[in-house]
Parts: structure tokens; C-alpha cells; sequence
């Protein structure tokens, strides 16, 4: 989706008149601070072969440049300017595409934006996803200026209507439509095709009389052949022919060629008895129509490898209830706006995110965070939309609406991940890059070899198209895409956001896991840990602490007193509270002086604490701080207080040692502290007493020892080094410069993320190696099957061999759906 709707540059000129000769580009730079920022971008950029000239105005901030498209694009400027140290404002557009019908196809419309296209700084088109991610700058090209330099490819692409939330439909209509087009071309085909097979093989198996030898029979076949072939398989001259334009070669070049030459074939044939007896329309019909019924199948199972941004769409409430002067009004959730008061009621969808103002309720948050459990919310929480409110009213404040809320975020997020590129497809696109010219090579070498060992021209001929049909570069192209596309949208129903395809194939080659201790391993906040009572009762202690410090904002006297909430105590009244610093409080209550702070206060004040010392010594070894309490004479006993590990902590340390990965914790806390927590959850390393500013060099210094390095973090202080680290897992309840930042978003907040990121990348790259390695050797065995070096049909009488092109055109069409099926089985994974 776009970022922002003004796609007019300064002058007011329409931005879509592209310029292909290279000349009066201006691009905005960012980062720029005096006059020699603009002369070092100058001389950086003059350094390119083909720049005629590049002048920066530092007032304006802009850098006007004359470049020749024939030796660089503008990607080699804009990473120029960067590599310099300096940015360019760039917009980013997700625009759905119509018209592909292989990875070919989605490598024509990256070539043609990429290399043809001023304006576009990185262009990625996804055969799988059937979308364009492009990166442009809007002073020189916008949307229009886009699309059009699609459809000068031969292809199309949708608009997503800023102002309309509904851009989904638009895509969906425009898919459906296409749908449709191919959906009426295959019943064409079909109609046409089933009694050109029935009345061929009836003649060629002496099934039906005499009369279907007679010429007139050809003519027959002729006259339905020929709508199967230019109506039905027209697609694939346009698509081929396109493909071709654009120097490139696609697999519709395949199957026109392959269904032309057995068309035409027989057309001579028939024209021209002598060249032979036995004609081959049958052959290039259901060539076609089998093929169109994979495409068919193909189309609709690939789309299943989406469900799961389509479902999260679909948690997008159509209306919702506002309160304007005290009244209810429903209106379209596109309407609402922040500020406004909106009212949810019992089993409805909360329609955007915002914080509870009245009521109380439980909320079921399972689409966010993957976990089951609902939520309790009351005044002052904060609520998501797409969620849904369980049993009670609420009425809240809109925060975040449109596309700023946390599910179109999400969605967004999914959707980009989805249509990124693991590095693991670089050899599928290397070999599918080459591969029609390749096939098409070896289908004449195929047909050459065969006219001289045979002397027979048929026998060849079905070779040939045996050949050029049974070849299949989609398999190749939607092996990645589409497990990529499972994988990700498996993780967001399960909580984890993976932003990249390169994120998700990292995952699974980490070797070491940075785990910071605060707010990831631990709570984030203090909590009572220890009770010590001298001769009394735990309850008691905690009582009569919790009394002092009522009303404290201090952290210690918060955790004591939610300790205390949380034990079912109802602290008293106390009179003639006094704050000693940081060395503590006192108060009366019940005409008894009760003293609360650090044990230091107390022996300044020649109390003894002999007895409590043994404890206090192991309490403050594990890490912990100790609060005293006492009255007037005596110690009364200890409340130890620490930032609690999280409950799932020393669980996941394990498994994460399960699956042979070193743990390592870092934190920027005292080693003694940093160590027993450490020992406590089987962690392998420390680095501790590390200030927020080293964090970045330390994890640089742990990739340094060799290996992949993950880090888990959830604060701003971890932002450098989540960016640092070759997988960053942001703990979702954390700060947006962490989510920012991270590769892998855990958006339920619990450790069990990690977890289940690594499972779901490894089920994934599972899955790609499999489709990689089925797309590999169902070409290379079965291209030399179809070329009769391998021929299991050999043995069989040339009635039979003559289906052989067909069972050609079904194996090529149940690859792809072979390929795309396994990916769909990543969602019934189980994911522990």
C-alpha cells in the first residue's frame, strides 16, 4: 500500500511523464546538514560511467540529474547517494498484478520497471503472491506512471484507492475477473475438445465404422481444433509473444510452440494428403485444454497459500457504533476517527485499536497474539481492532484508525513478507531465467537426433512437442513463493510476524541466541520474590510492609503492595508517614511504629540484624534486593524483591538447547545478579554490565566467533542491537522502535515465540527444499522421458505412443499443483 497520497511533485507537474532519456531527474536527498554534504553527493555520483551531470541545491535539499539510461539506473544513483551516507525519499506501492501466468512472467515486469522505467529504485514482482512491490521516487514517477510501464509489458495491474479501505475488493473483483476469462476459455475448450478425443480415438482404435476415414473427418476435427486452439490457447500466443518482446521467454512460448507444431502439422496434412495419413488436432486440443485446467487448479489452490492474509482482512468489522451527544450511531468503520467514543457489545468485533474509557469485559485477542486465553480489559487498557469483546460492554476511545491500527499493520507487514525473496530462490530464478531457451534447444536437438536414427518424420514431431510441453520453468518459480507465503501466514495466525523471506530462511542457520534479560527473560518489573519472617507469620510481614507503603510510588513499595493484593491482604491505616530518601519509610500503625528500608538504615541506627544476616547474604546473592522491616526495637523480617523471570523462561532455554542452539544472556545488570539468573535457567554465557550503547558491538563480537547470531529483545535500548543481529526477534509488547527494528515480530509477548518462529521456519525451508528438489527432478527426468531417452512407452504400438505429448501436457500441469499443494500442507503443521 502506498505511503502517501501526494504523487505531484513541487512544480505541480504531473510526476507520471516519465523521461526514458534520462535527462532533468530531480531526486529529493535527506541527511544532508551543510554545502558539503551536497558537493560530497556531487562527487559521489559524478563517479558513475554514464552521469552528464549531477548539481545538489542544498537549500531545496534536491539533486538534479542527467544520467544515460543505457549505462545505469536510477537504482544505481539512489544506492550511489546512499553508500555517500545520505538518503533519498522514496515511497514504497504493493500493487496487485493480472496476467501472469508463469515465474517468467514475473521476471518481464521486474526487467521492464527495473531497467526501462525511470523513477523506480527496486521493483520485485511474486508469480505466487501475483503482486509488484515497488520502490519509487514520486518527483519522477508516480502510480500512473507505474502501471502504465506495466501494461507497456503486456501485462496489468490494480490501483489500491487510498481513500477506499476496501482496495481488497477492487484486487479480489479484478482476480475473480481473470478468474473468470480462463474459467469460460477452458469450458470452450472442453466442449469442443471431448469429441475431437472421442471421435479420434474411436477412428484410431477401430471403435466407430468406416466412415470416420473418409477425408471429410479431418475437416471435422479441423473445424473444432481451431477454436480450442486460437480461443481457448490464445493466451498463450499473447503471453508468449509479450514475453518475447521483452527479451525474455516465458512457458507459454512452450506450450504455443508445442501446440502449434501438432496443429499445424495436421493442417498441412490435411491440406496436403501426401505428407501423410493420420492427423494430430486432437493432440494440440487437449495439449491445450489440460494445461488451461492446471492453470485453472493451479490459480485457485495458489490462492489458498494466502488464506491467511485473506482471513485477517476478514476480521475487519464493516460498521461501528459511535456516541455523538450522547446517542448511538452506526457508521461505516472507514468513518471513524481518533478521538471518537466507540461502543462494543458482547460477541461483537471491536472495530479499531483504542483505550477503554467505561465497562469491563474479557477479550479474545487470539488473531494478534496466537494465544487462547482471553483477556481481561477495563478503564484504561488498551483494545485491538479485529479483536473480539466476549461478555461484557465497553466503551472506548479510538486511538488508532484506518491504516495506522495494529491489524493493518499486520496485514501490511504479512503481506511485504509474503512477497519478499529468501535467498534460497536465487537458483530457482538463476535456472528459470534460462530455462525456455534451454528446452526449446534441446527440443529441436531431440528432433534432429530422432530424424536421423528414425528417418521418420511423426515419430520425431511428437518427440519435439513432447518435449517443449512436458518442460515446466512454474514449478521451479512457485516452489519458494508459495512455501514462503504458507510459512508466513502459518506465523501470524500463531502470533509471529516474520517481515522478510530472508528473516524466515535465516531462522532456521542460527547457531546463538541473544536473550536480554529485562522485560524478555524477566517481567520487566519488580516483584516480591521472598518473604522472611523472624519468629511470625509471612502474611503478617507482608501486611504490615504493605500498610507503610501504601500509596508509595516507589517501584519496591508498588511490588509489595501488589504482592500483598494478590495474597487477598487488606493493608490498614497508618498515621505520621515519614520518608527517609532512599533509605525509607516509616509510618504508625495501630500506635506501633513500623520502619520499612535498607538493611544499611537499619544498622546505622544500632539495630541488630545478626539474625536475619544469613538470609539476607543468600537473598542478595541470588540477585536480589532486600527491603527489612521492623518496629521500633527489632527486626520483624526481610521482603526480598526482583524482576521476576518469566514463567516460560527456563522452558524455553531448553528447547532452544533442543534444537542445539547456544544461549546467551545479555543484560546491562551486575554479573552476580546477571549469573544466578543465569544459573537458574541453564543459560550457556553472560554478558553482563553492558551499558544500552555497547549492546549493538557485543552481539558484532559474538557474530565475529562465526555462525548465525540471533537476538530476542523487547526495549529501545535493544533496537541497535536487533538491528545488529542476523535474525532480531522484537518481543511484541514492546517499544515500536523494537518492532521497527526487529526481523521477526512475537506479537503475543511470550517467550514461546522464539520457539515457535524457529519451528515455523525450519517446517518452511523443509518444505521449499522439497519443492525445489521435486521441480529439479521432475524436469530432469522427465524431460528426457519426453525426449525418449528414458521412454516408457516405447515398447507400445505408435497408436499409443501418439498419446504420449498428452500424458506430456497432465504431468506438466499436476507439477506446479503438486509443488503448490505440499506448501498448503504448512498450515495444518503443528507448531508447538
Amino acid at each position: 500500500m502506498e505511503e502517501s497520497r501526494d504523487n505531484k511533485n513541487n512544480s505541480g507537474e504531473k510526476t507520471g511523464e516519465n523521461k526514458a532519456d534520462g535527462s532533468g531527474h530531480r531526486l529529493p536527498v535527506t541527511g544532508m546538514t551543510c554545502a558539503n554534504c551536497a558537493a560530497n553527493i556531487e562527487r559521489s555520483v559524478r563517479k558513475l560511467s554514464g552521469i552528464r551531470s549531477a548539481e545538489v541545491n542544498f537549500g531545496a535539499e534536491q539533486l538534479n540529474v542527467d544520467y544515460d539510461p543505457s549505462q545505469l539506473g536510477m537504482s544505481d544513483i539512489v544506492g550511489q547517494i546512499k553508500k555517500a551516507g545520505y538518503g533519498v525519499a522514496t515511497k514504497q506501492v504493493e500493487l496487485p498484478v493480472t496476467g501472469m501466468t508463469c515465474a517468467n512472467c514475473a521476471a518481464n515486469i521486474e526487467r521492464a520497471l527495473n531497467k526501462k522505467t525511470p523513477g523506480i529504485v527496486s521493483a520485485s514482482a511474486s508469480f505466487a503472491a501475483e503482486k509488484a512491490n515497488v520502490e519509487y521516487i514520486p518527483s519522477v514517477i508516480d502510480l500512473e506512471g507505474i502501471v502504465r510501464a506495466i501494461r507497456k509489458a503486456g501485462y496489468d495491474a490494480v490501483i489500491p484507492d487510498e481513500e477506499d479501505e476496501s482496495s481488497e475488493d477492487a484486487e479480489a473483483a479484478a482476480r475473480n475477473a481473470e478468474v473468470r476469462d480462463q474459467t469460460i476459455k477452458f469450458a470452450v475448450g472442453l466442449i469442443f475438445t471431448i469429441p475431437l478425443f472421442v471421435l479420434s480415438m474411436g477412428r484410431d482404435f477401430q471403435l466407430i465404422g468406416p466412415w470416420a476415414h473418409a477425408a471429410w473427418v479431418n475437416w471435422l476435427f479441423f473445424v473444432l481444433a481451431t477454436p480450442v486452439q486460437f480461443y481457448t490457447g490464445s493466451d498463450y500466443y499473447t503471453s508468449g509473444y509479450r514475453s518475447l518482446a521483452n527479451r525474455g521467454a516465458n512457458m507459454d512460448v512452450l506450450v504455443a510452440m508445442g501446440s502449434s507444431v501438432a496443429y499445424f502439422y495436421s493442417v498441412f496434412v490435411m491440406l496436403f494428403p501426401v505428407l501423410g495419413d493420420h492427423v494430430y488436432f486432437e493432440t494440440a486440443a487437449v495439449i491445450i485444454t489440460l494445461i488451461k485446467f492446471g492453470k485453472l487448479l493451479e490459480t485457485r489452490t495458489k490462492r489458498k497459500t494466502g488464506g491467511a492474509v485473506r482471513k485477517l482482512i476478514g476480521l475487519r468489522p464493516d460498521t461501528a457504533v459511535v456516541m455523538e451527544n450522547g446517542r448511538e450511531k452506526e457508521i461505516p468503520v472507514k468513518r471513524v476517527e481518533k478521538g471518537m467514543r466507540v461502543l462494543i457489545r458482547p460477541g461483537q468485533r471491536i472495530a479499531v485499536d483504542g483505550t477503554v474509557v467505561e465497562g469491563q469485559s474479557s477479550v479474545d485477542e487470539s488473531m494478534l497474539t496466537g494465544e487462547s486465553v482471553p483477556v481481561g480489559k477495563k478503564p484504561g487498557d488498551i483494545v485491538i481492532g479485529g479483536t473480539i469483546n466476549i461478555d461484557g460492554s465497553l466503551e472506548f476511545e479510538a486511538t488508532r484508525v484506518g491504516k495506522d491500527t495494529a491489524l493493518a499493520q499486520i496485514i501490511r507487514m504479512v503481506q511485504e513478507a509474503q512477497g519478499s525473496r529468501p535467498p534460497i530462490q536465487a537458483l530457482a530464478d538463476k535456472v528459470a531465467s534460462v530455462f525456455v531457451p534451454v528446452v526449446i534447444g534441446a527440443a529441436f536437438v531431440t528432433f534432429g537426433i530422432w530424424m536421423v536414427v528414425t528417418a521418420e518424420f511423426v515419430p520425431s514431431m511428437i518427440r519435439l512437442v513432447s518435449v517443449l510441453v512436458i518442460a515446466c520453468p512454474c514449478a521451479l518459480g512457485l516452489a519458494t513463493p508459495t512455501a514462503v507465503m504458507a510459512g508466513t501466514g502459518k506465523g501470524a495466525e500463531k502470533g509471529i510476524l516474520f517481515k522478510s523471506g530472508e528473516a524466515l530462511e535465516t531462522a532456521e542457520k542460527l547457531g546463538t541466541i541473544l536473550l536480554d534479560k529485562t522485560g524478555t527473560l524477566t517481567a520487566g518489573e519488580p516483584g516480591v520474590t521472598d518473604v522472611k519472617a523472624s519468629g511470625g507469620y509471612e502474611e503478617e510481614i507482608l501486611l504490615l510492609a504493605a500498610a507503610v507503603e501504601k500509596g508509595s510510588e516507589h517501584p519496591i513499595g508498588k511490588a509489595i503492595l501488589r504482592e500483598a493484593s494478590e495474597r487477598g491482604l487488606s493493608p490498614g491505616k497508618v498515621s505520621e508517614f515519614r520518608s527517609f530518601g532512599g533509605d525509607g519509610v516509616s509510618a504508625t500503625l495501630d500506635g506501633r511504629t513500623i520502619k520499612v528500608g535498607r538493611t544499611d538504615w537499619f544498622k546505622d541506627q544500632g539495630m541488630n540484624i545478626s539474625e536475619q544476616e544469613n538470609d539476607l547474604l543468600d537473598l542478595q546473592n541470588r540477585g536480589k534486593t532486600v527491603v527489612m522491616v521492623a518496629d521500633e526495637s527489632r527486626p520483624l523480617g526481610l521482603i526480598a524483591v526482583a524482576d521476576k523471570i518469566k514463567p516460560e523462561a527456563k522452558e524455553v532455554v531448553g528447547l532452544l538447547h533442543d534444537y542445539g542452539i547456544r544461549v546467551v544472556m545479555l543484560t546491562g545488570d551486575h554479573r552476580t545478579t546477571a549469573s544466578a539468573i543465569a544459573e537458574e535457567l541453564g543459560i550457556d554465557e553472560v554478558l553482563a554490565e553492558v551499558r544500552p550503547d555497547e549492546k549493538a558491538d557485543k552481539v558484532k563480537s559474538v557474530q565475529a566467533e562465526g555462525g548465525r547470531v540471533g537476538m530476542v529483545g523487547d526495549g529501545i535500548n535493544d533496537a541497535p542491537a536487533l538491528a545488529q543481529a542476523d535474525v532480531g526477534f522484537a518481543i511484541g509488547s514492546g517499544t515500536d522502535v523494537a518492532i521497527e527494528t526487529g526481523d521477526v515480530v512475537l506479537s503475543s509477548g511470550s517467550l514461546h515465540g522464539v520457539i515457535r518462529a524457529l519451528n515455523i521456519s525450519r517446517k518452511t525451508m523443509r518444505t521449499v527444499r522439497q519443492n525445489l528438489f521435486w521441480a529439479f527432478c521432475y524436469n530432469v527426468v522427465l524431460i528426457p522421458v519426453a525426449a525418449g531417452v528414458l521412454n516408457p512407452f516405447a515398447g507400445l504400438p505408435m497408436l499409443l505412443r501418439q498419446l504420449h505429448p498428452i500424458l506430456a501436457a497432465l504431468a506438466m500441469s499436476l507439477s506446479s499443483i503438486s509443488v503448490v499443494t505440499n506448501s498448503l500442507l504448512l498450515y495444518r503443521a503443528k507448531i508447538r
